[in-house]
C-alpha cells in the first residue's frame, strides 16, 4: 500500500461540480489511507462591494457563512466526511487554501478547474492561484461544460 499522501484537502465552490471534485479525491485518499478534509472559501463582502459602503455587512456575512456550511455538509456528509473535517473560511480563496494546507500538513490539494482559454484564462481562476502558490501537490479536476468554444 502506498502512503504517498497523508492528508488530502478538497477545495470546492459549492456548485454541482463540487461532487465531481470530491469523487475524484476520495479514491486517492482511500488508496493512501489519508485523512480527507473539505474546504470552501467565502470572499469577504468588503472585497465584493468595496470598502466605502457605510453599512454593517456582518449579518449578511453570517448568513452567507451559515448557508455555505449547510451546503458543504450536503456535499460532504454522503461521503462520511465528519463535520470537524468540513471548513468554511473567509478570505481570498487561493491564499486561504494555501494557509490551511500549511497549517494542517496537507500534502495534496484537489480543486476543480473549468479549463478556461483565451481571455478568461488571463483573468485567472482559483485553481490557477492554488496551483502556483502551493507547497504541495495539486490535482486540478476538469469540471463544467466548455460552452465557450464553438
Amino acid at each position: 500500500m502506498s502512503n504517498e499522501y497523508k492528508h488530502v484537502l478538497v477545495a470546492v465552490d459549492l456548485t454541482k461540480d463540487s461532487h465531481l471534485v470530491l469523487e475524484r479525491a476520495l479514491p486517492i485518499a482511500k488508496r493512501n489511507g489519508a485523512k480527507i478534509s473539505i474546504i470552501h472559501t467565502l470572499e469577504p463582502l468588503g472585497f465584493a462591494y468595496g470598502g466605502d459602503i457605510p453599512m454593517d455587512l456582518t449579518s449578511i456575512q453570517d448568513q452567507l457563512d451559515s448557508h455555505a456550511r449547510e451546503r458543504l455538509g450536503e456535499i460532504a456528509s454522503p461521503h462520511d466526511i465528519a463535520a470537524e473535517d468540513q471548513y468554511v473560511v473567509v478570505g481570498m480563496p487561493d491564499s486561504e487554501i494555501h494557509r490551511f494546507a500549511a497549517e494542517h500538513d496537507v500534502d495534496l490539494i484537489v480543486v476543480g478547474s473549468h479549463g478556461r482559454h483565451g481571455f478568461a484564462l488571463l483573468l485567472g481562476s482559483t485553481s490557477t492561484g492554488v496551483l502556483h502558490g502551493a507547497q504541495c501537490d495539486v490535482l486540478a479536476v476538469r469540471v463544467g461544460a466548455d460552452d465557450s468554444e464553438e
